[in-house]
Protein backbone atom coordinates (compact mmCIF):
# COMPACT_ATOMS: atom_id res chain seq x y z
CA UNK A 1 0.00 0.00 0.00
CA UNK A 2 1.52 3.44 -0.78
CA UNK A 3 2.32 5.15 2.50
CA UNK A 4 0.18 8.01 3.37
CA UNK A 5 2.00 11.38 4.57
CA UNK A 6 0.93 13.03 7.86
CA UNK A 7 0.35 16.00 5.83
CA UNK A 8 -1.93 14.20 3.16
CA UNK A 9 -3.66 12.61 6.56
CA UNK A 10 -4.51 16.02 7.94
CA UNK A 11 -5.58 17.87 4.89
CA UNK A 12 -7.77 14.91 4.07
CA UNK A 13 -9.63 14.85 7.91
CA UNK A 14 -12.50 17.31 7.00
CA UNK A 15 -13.19 15.68 3.22
CA UNK A 16 -13.75 12.17 5.15
CA UNK A 17 -17.75 11.34 4.73
CA UNK A 18 -19.94 8.69 6.14
CA UNK A 19 -18.47 8.52 9.24
CA UNK A 20 -20.79 7.45 11.50
CA UNK A 21 -23.99 9.58 10.66
CA UNK A 22 -22.06 11.97 8.48
CA UNK A 23 -21.78 9.50 5.86
CA UNK A 24 -22.76 10.97 2.27
CA UNK A 25 -22.41 14.53 3.28
CA UNK A 26 -20.53 16.21 -0.08
CA UNK A 27 -17.52 18.40 0.35
CA UNK A 28 -17.71 21.18 -1.86
CA UNK A 29 -15.29 23.55 -0.39
CA UNK A 30 -12.96 21.15 1.42
CA UNK A 31 -10.31 23.01 4.79
CA UNK A 32 -7.46 21.54 6.72
CA UNK A 33 -8.49 19.99 9.38
CA UNK A 34 -5.61 18.54 11.83
CA UNK A 35 -5.82 14.34 12.44
CA UNK A 36 -4.18 12.03 14.33
CA UNK A 37 -4.66 9.87 11.34
CA UNK A 38 -1.61 8.85 9.53
CA UNK A 39 -2.45 5.36 7.40
CA UNK A 40 -5.71 5.66 6.93
CA UNK A 41 -6.69 4.56 3.39
CA UNK A 42 -8.68 7.72 1.58
CA UNK A 43 -11.12 7.22 -1.30
CA UNK A 44 -12.03 10.30 -3.52
CA UNK A 45 -15.58 9.69 -5.40
CA UNK A 46 -16.33 12.41 -7.85
CA UNK A 47 -20.36 11.78 -9.23
CA UNK A 48 -21.35 13.98 -11.86
CA UNK A 49 -24.47 14.88 -10.20
CA UNK A 50 -27.54 13.57 -7.97
CA UNK A 51 -30.23 14.49 -11.13
CA UNK A 52 -30.86 11.19 -11.23
CA UNK A 53 -32.56 9.74 -8.29
CA UNK A 54 -30.58 6.33 -7.98
CA UNK A 55 -27.20 8.23 -7.12
CA UNK A 56 -27.47 9.29 -3.69
CA UNK A 57 -28.46 5.27 -3.09
CA UNK A 58 -25.15 4.00 -4.51
CA UNK A 59 -23.40 7.05 -3.20
CA UNK A 60 -24.80 5.55 0.70
CA UNK A 61 -23.63 2.30 -0.02
CA UNK A 62 -20.51 2.71 -1.55
CA UNK A 63 -19.67 4.89 1.72
CA UNK A 64 -21.09 2.40 4.11
CA UNK A 65 -18.91 -0.77 2.64
CA UNK A 66 -15.83 1.39 2.35
CA UNK A 67 -16.05 2.32 6.08
CA UNK A 68 -16.55 -1.13 6.79
CA UNK A 69 -12.90 -1.58 5.29
CA UNK A 70 -11.53 0.84 7.21
CA UNK A 71 -11.26 3.20 4.59
CA UNK A 72 -12.84 6.79 4.57
CA UNK A 73 -14.74 8.44 1.35
CA UNK A 74 -14.49 12.24 0.12
CA UNK A 75 -17.65 12.50 -1.75
CA UNK A 76 -17.89 15.35 -4.33
CA UNK A 77 -20.15 16.10 -7.01
CA UNK A 78 -20.19 18.08 -10.02
CA UNK A 79 -23.54 19.06 -10.41
CA UNK A 80 -23.01 18.39 -14.09
CA UNK A 81 -20.15 20.95 -14.86
CA UNK A 82 -17.52 19.50 -16.84
CA UNK A 83 -15.25 21.51 -15.64
CA UNK A 84 -15.73 20.97 -12.05
CA UNK A 85 -15.03 17.18 -12.01
CA UNK A 86 -12.22 18.03 -13.71
CA UNK A 87 -11.09 20.65 -10.64
CA UNK A 88 -12.09 17.87 -8.07
CA UNK A 89 -10.37 15.25 -9.63
CA UNK A 90 -6.94 17.23 -9.52
CA UNK A 91 -7.85 17.85 -6.18
CA UNK A 92 -7.76 14.35 -5.13
CA UNK A 93 -4.44 13.95 -6.68
CA UNK A 94 -2.96 16.88 -4.38
CA UNK A 95 -4.21 15.95 -1.78
CA UNK A 96 -2.58 12.13 -2.44
CA UNK A 97 -5.62 9.94 -1.99
CA UNK A 98 -5.58 5.95 -2.09
CA UNK A 99 -7.54 5.71 -4.66
CA UNK A 100 -10.15 7.31 -7.41
CA UNK A 101 -13.62 6.17 -8.46
CA UNK A 102 -15.50 8.33 -10.71
CA UNK A 103 -19.50 8.90 -11.91
CA UNK A 104 -18.01 10.87 -14.88
CA UNK A 105 -20.35 13.63 -16.92
CA UNK A 106 -18.89 12.74 -20.45
CA UNK A 107 -16.99 9.85 -21.45
CA UNK A 108 -13.85 11.96 -23.15
CA UNK A 109 -13.94 14.63 -20.82
CA UNK A 110 -11.94 13.35 -18.18
CA UNK A 111 -9.44 10.77 -20.17
CA UNK A 112 -6.22 13.79 -19.57
CA UNK A 113 -7.46 14.07 -15.41
CA UNK A 114 -7.58 10.19 -15.18
CA UNK A 115 -3.96 9.69 -16.86
CA UNK A 116 -2.70 12.31 -14.66
CA UNK A 117 -4.09 10.71 -11.54
CA UNK A 118 -2.64 6.98 -12.95
CA UNK A 119 0.82 9.52 -13.37
CA UNK A 120 0.50 10.31 -9.96
CA UNK A 121 0.36 6.42 -8.78
CA UNK A 122 -3.84 6.66 -7.65
CA UNK A 123 -5.43 4.18 -9.19
CA UNK A 124 -8.80 5.01 -10.91
CA UNK A 125 -12.10 2.85 -11.28
CA UNK A 126 -15.06 4.11 -13.57
CA UNK A 127 -18.02 3.74 -11.91
CA UNK A 128 -21.44 3.00 -13.92
CA UNK A 129 -20.06 4.70 -17.31
CA UNK A 130 -16.60 4.62 -18.96
CA UNK A 131 -14.12 6.97 -19.57
CA UNK A 132 -13.19 6.78 -22.77
CA UNK A 133 -9.22 6.13 -23.91
CA UNK A 134 -8.36 6.47 -20.70
CA UNK A 135 -6.88 3.12 -19.49
CA UNK A 136 -8.61 2.96 -16.02
CA UNK A 137 -7.94 0.44 -13.44
CA UNK A 138 -11.56 -0.82 -13.43
CA UNK A 139 -14.92 0.04 -15.42
CA UNK A 140 -17.67 -1.62 -12.82
CA UNK A 141 -21.61 -1.22 -14.91
CA UNK A 142 -24.61 -2.89 -15.57
CA UNK A 143 -24.93 -4.69 -19.40
CA UNK A 144 -25.83 -1.99 -20.59
CA UNK A 145 -26.38 -3.61 -23.86
CA UNK A 146 -28.78 -5.84 -22.14
CA UNK A 147 -30.49 -3.11 -20.81
CA UNK A 148 -31.46 -1.53 -24.15
CA UNK A 149 -32.39 -5.06 -25.11
CA UNK A 150 -34.99 -5.77 -22.30
CA UNK A 151 -36.77 -2.35 -23.06
CA UNK A 152 -36.56 -3.64 -26.98
CA UNK A 153 -38.30 -6.66 -26.01
CA UNK A 154 -40.90 -5.20 -23.56
CA UNK A 155 -42.06 -2.84 -26.71
CA UNK A 156 -42.12 -5.69 -28.94
CA UNK A 157 -43.73 -8.30 -28.00
CA UNK A 158 -46.51 -5.55 -26.80
CA UNK A 159 -47.15 -3.46 -30.04
CA UNK A 160 -46.31 -6.57 -32.59
CA UNK A 161 -44.18 -6.20 -35.60
CA UNK A 162 -44.00 -3.26 -37.99
CA UNK A 163 -44.82 -0.42 -35.33
CA UNK A 164 -43.93 2.90 -34.79
CA UNK A 165 -41.43 3.82 -31.84
CA UNK A 166 -39.85 7.02 -30.68
CA UNK A 167 -36.21 7.59 -28.86
CA UNK A 168 -36.05 9.97 -26.12
CA UNK A 169 -32.84 9.31 -24.98
CA UNK A 170 -29.53 10.52 -22.64
CA UNK A 171 -27.13 12.84 -23.57
CA UNK A 172 -24.56 11.43 -26.56
CA UNK A 173 -21.61 12.38 -24.16
CA UNK A 174 -22.97 9.11 -21.83
CA UNK A 175 -21.23 6.42 -23.45
CA UNK A 176 -23.98 4.19 -21.73
CA UNK A 177 -26.76 5.72 -24.38
CA UNK A 178 -24.77 4.23 -26.87
CA UNK A 179 -24.72 0.88 -25.29
CA UNK A 180 -28.36 0.81 -24.02
CA UNK A 181 -29.25 1.92 -27.87
CA UNK A 182 -27.20 -0.43 -29.59
CA UNK A 183 -29.17 -3.64 -27.00
CA UNK A 184 -32.07 -1.61 -28.10
CA UNK A 185 -32.31 -0.93 -31.94
CA UNK A 186 -30.56 -4.59 -32.62
CA UNK A 187 -33.73 -5.93 -31.07
CA UNK A 188 -36.23 -3.72 -32.95
CA UNK A 189 -34.57 -4.46 -36.42
CA UNK A 190 -35.45 -8.08 -35.50
CA UNK A 191 -38.91 -7.03 -35.19
CA UNK A 192 -39.36 -4.63 -38.52
CA UNK A 193 -40.14 -1.62 -35.68
CA UNK A 194 -40.31 2.14 -37.80
CA UNK A 195 -38.63 4.76 -35.54
CA UNK A 196 -40.79 7.99 -35.96
CA UNK A 197 -38.24 10.13 -34.05
CA UNK A 198 -34.72 10.25 -31.75
CA UNK A 199 -33.78 12.74 -29.25
CA UNK A 200 -30.99 13.59 -26.90
CA UNK A 201 -31.49 15.21 -23.75
CA UNK A 202 -28.64 16.98 -22.95
CA UNK A 203 -27.34 16.00 -18.95
CA UNK A 204 -29.88 13.85 -18.84
CA UNK A 205 -32.46 16.84 -17.91
CA UNK A 206 -35.58 15.48 -17.85
CA UNK A 207 -37.90 18.76 -18.41
CA UNK A 208 -36.34 18.42 -22.07
CA UNK A 209 -38.63 15.13 -22.77
CA UNK A 210 -41.43 16.88 -21.86
CA UNK A 211 -41.06 19.50 -24.05
CA UNK A 212 -39.61 17.12 -26.62
CA UNK A 213 -43.03 15.02 -26.73
CA UNK A 214 -45.13 18.23 -26.45
CA UNK A 215 -43.42 20.16 -29.89
CA UNK A 216 -43.69 16.84 -31.74
CA UNK A 217 -47.01 15.46 -30.83
CA UNK A 218 -48.47 15.39 -33.68
CA UNK A 219 -45.88 12.55 -34.86
CA UNK A 220 -46.03 11.15 -31.37
CA UNK A 221 -49.45 10.81 -31.33
CA UNK A 222 -48.75 8.08 -34.07
CA UNK A 223 -46.18 6.11 -31.99
CA UNK A 224 -47.02 2.98 -30.46
CA UNK A 225 -44.59 3.25 -28.14
CA UNK A 226 -41.77 5.34 -26.82
CA UNK A 227 -38.61 3.88 -25.62
CA UNK A 228 -36.70 6.31 -22.50
CA UNK A 229 -33.33 6.57 -21.52
CA UNK A 230 -34.07 6.82 -17.73
CA UNK A 231 -37.38 6.10 -15.57
CA UNK A 232 -36.67 10.31 -15.02
CA UNK A 233 -37.26 10.88 -18.78
CA UNK A 234 -40.22 8.47 -18.52
CA UNK A 235 -41.88 10.57 -16.49
CA UNK A 236 -42.07 13.54 -18.31
CA UNK A 237 -42.88 11.72 -21.28
CA UNK A 238 -45.67 9.72 -19.53
CA UNK A 239 -47.03 13.61 -17.89
CA UNK A 240 -46.71 14.84 -21.59
CA UNK A 241 -48.99 11.86 -23.02
CA UNK A 242 -51.46 12.61 -20.00
CA UNK A 243 -52.22 16.46 -21.02
CA UNK A 244 -52.86 15.06 -24.21
CA UNK A 245 -55.35 11.75 -22.76
CA UNK A 246 -52.60 9.54 -24.27
CA UNK A 247 -51.26 7.77 -21.12
CA UNK A 248 -51.13 4.27 -21.35
CA UNK A 249 -52.24 3.90 -25.16
CA UNK A 250 -48.82 5.01 -26.39
CA UNK A 251 -46.26 2.09 -24.03
CA UNK A 252 -43.39 3.90 -22.40
CA UNK A 253 -40.40 1.82 -20.94
CA UNK A 254 -37.59 3.54 -19.00
CA UNK A 255 -34.38 2.14 -16.90
CA UNK A 256 -33.64 2.67 -13.22
CA UNK A 257 -37.02 1.52 -11.22
CA UNK A 258 -37.31 4.65 -9.28
CA UNK A 259 -40.49 4.50 -6.97
CA UNK A 260 -42.01 6.69 -9.29
CA UNK A 261 -41.95 4.64 -12.44
CA UNK A 262 -42.87 1.83 -10.36
CA UNK A 263 -45.97 3.32 -9.45
CA UNK A 264 -46.48 4.21 -13.11
CA UNK A 265 -45.95 0.70 -13.98
CA UNK A 266 -48.84 -0.75 -11.67
CA UNK A 267 -51.14 2.35 -12.50
CA UNK A 268 -50.81 1.20 -16.08
CA UNK A 269 -49.01 4.13 -17.84
CA UNK A 270 -45.80 2.98 -17.98
CA UNK A 271 -44.72 -0.55 -19.37
CA UNK A 272 -41.90 -1.53 -17.87
CA UNK A 273 -38.42 -0.41 -16.09
CA UNK A 274 -35.26 -1.51 -15.82
CA UNK A 275 -34.19 -2.76 -12.37
CA UNK A 276 -30.73 -2.49 -11.69
CA UNK A 277 -29.10 -3.53 -8.15
CA UNK A 278 -27.45 -0.78 -7.54
CA UNK A 279 -26.76 -2.20 -3.44
CA UNK A 280 -24.93 -4.97 -5.14
CA UNK A 281 -22.95 -2.51 -7.62
CA UNK A 282 -21.87 -0.13 -5.19
CA UNK A 283 -20.39 -2.51 -2.92
CA UNK A 284 -18.15 -4.04 -5.05
CA UNK A 285 -17.25 -1.16 -6.31
CA UNK A 286 -16.25 -0.16 -2.72
CA UNK A 287 -14.73 -3.45 -1.92
CA UNK A 288 -12.61 -2.93 -5.52
CA UNK A 289 -11.50 0.30 -4.50
CA UNK A 290 -10.31 -0.58 -1.16
CA UNK A 291 -8.08 -3.46 -3.08
CA UNK A 292 -6.41 -1.11 -5.26
CA UNK A 293 -6.30 1.44 -2.66
CA UNK A 294 -4.11 -1.51 -0.67
CA UNK A 295 -1.80 -1.93 -3.91
CA UNK A 296 -3.76 -5.96 -4.07
CA UNK A 297 -4.55 -7.69 -7.03
CA UNK A 298 -8.66 -7.69 -7.64
CA UNK A 299 -8.53 -10.70 -9.56
CA UNK A 300 -10.67 -9.18 -12.56
CA UNK A 301 -10.16 -11.08 -15.98
CA UNK A 302 -12.74 -9.88 -17.97
CA UNK A 303 -11.61 -7.57 -20.27
CA UNK A 304 -13.36 -3.83 -21.87
CA UNK A 305 -11.95 -1.93 -24.59
CA UNK A 306 -12.50 1.76 -23.86
CA UNK A 307 -11.21 2.96 -27.45
CA UNK A 308 -7.40 2.21 -26.87
CA UNK A 309 -6.93 0.03 -23.94
CA UNK A 310 -8.09 -3.34 -22.45
CA UNK A 311 -9.13 -2.73 -18.99
CA UNK A 312 -10.46 -4.48 -16.81
CA UNK A 313 -14.16 -5.24 -16.50
CA UNK A 314 -17.37 -6.02 -14.26
CA UNK A 315 -20.55 -6.11 -15.46
CA UNK A 316 -23.91 -6.97 -13.58
CA UNK A 317 -27.03 -8.25 -14.78
CA UNK A 318 -30.15 -5.87 -14.51
CA UNK A 319 -33.50 -7.62 -14.65
CA UNK A 320 -36.57 -6.23 -16.67
CA UNK A 321 -39.80 -5.35 -14.59
CA UNK A 322 -43.16 -5.28 -15.62
CA UNK A 323 -46.33 -5.81 -13.68
CA UNK A 324 -45.89 -9.84 -13.82
CA UNK A 325 -42.47 -9.67 -11.77
CA UNK A 326 -42.63 -6.32 -10.00
CA UNK A 327 -43.73 -7.21 -6.32
CA UNK A 328 -40.92 -10.24 -6.68
CA UNK A 329 -38.11 -8.15 -7.99
CA UNK A 330 -39.08 -4.49 -6.28
CA UNK A 331 -40.95 -5.25 -3.36
CA UNK A 332 -39.54 -8.93 -1.87
CA UNK A 333 -36.24 -7.57 -2.32
CA UNK A 334 -36.64 -4.34 -0.34
CA UNK A 335 -35.64 -1.89 -2.97
CA UNK A 336 -39.66 -0.11 -2.53
CA UNK A 337 -42.08 -0.92 -0.15
CA UNK A 338 -45.11 -2.05 -1.13
CA UNK A 339 -47.15 0.65 0.51
CA UNK A 340 -45.09 3.42 -1.34
CA UNK A 341 -45.66 1.46 -5.15
CA UNK A 342 -49.65 0.91 -4.81
CA UNK A 343 -50.41 3.95 -2.79
CA UNK A 344 -52.07 5.45 -5.48
CA UNK A 345 -53.65 1.73 -6.59
CA UNK A 346 -54.73 -0.01 -3.44
CA UNK A 347 -57.71 1.98 -2.31
CA UNK A 348 -58.63 1.20 -6.45
CA UNK A 349 -58.29 -2.64 -6.09
CA UNK A 350 -60.29 -2.72 -3.00
CA UNK A 351 -63.07 -1.03 -4.18
CA UNK A 352 -62.85 -3.15 -7.40
CA UNK A 353 -62.62 -6.10 -5.20
CA UNK A 354 -65.62 -5.09 -3.34
CA UNK A 355 -67.73 -4.54 -6.24
CA UNK A 356 -66.66 -7.79 -7.86
CA UNK A 357 -67.55 -9.92 -4.87
CA UNK A 358 -70.86 -7.72 -4.66
CA UNK A 359 -71.57 -8.66 -8.14
CA UNK A 360 -70.98 -12.58 -7.53
CA UNK A 361 -73.30 -12.44 -4.73
CA UNK A 362 -76.17 -11.15 -6.37
CA UNK A 363 -75.96 -13.51 -9.33
CA UNK A 364 -78.55 -16.04 -9.24
CA UNK A 365 -77.47 -19.41 -9.11
CA UNK A 366 -78.58 -21.38 -11.38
Amino acid sequence: MRKIRTFVAAVMAVCFTFIGAACGKDQTSPAAVPSQAEDVLTIGLSFDSYVIERWTRDRDVFCATANELGAEVNVQSANGEMDAQIEQIEYFIGIGVDAIVIVTIDADGLTDAIKAAKDAGIPVICYDRIVRNANADLYISFDNEAVGSYMAQAICEEIGEGGNIVEIMGPESDYNVAQVMEGFESICEEYDENILLSYNCDNWRAELAYDFVNDNIDIISEADAIMCGNDALAGETVHALAERGLAGKIKVVGQDAELEACQRIVEGTQLMTVYKPVEKLAKLAAEYAVKLAKGEDIGVSTLFNDGTYDICYVAIEPVAVDQDNLDEVIIDSGFHQREDVYMNVDDDKEVLEEVSESSDASTPTE
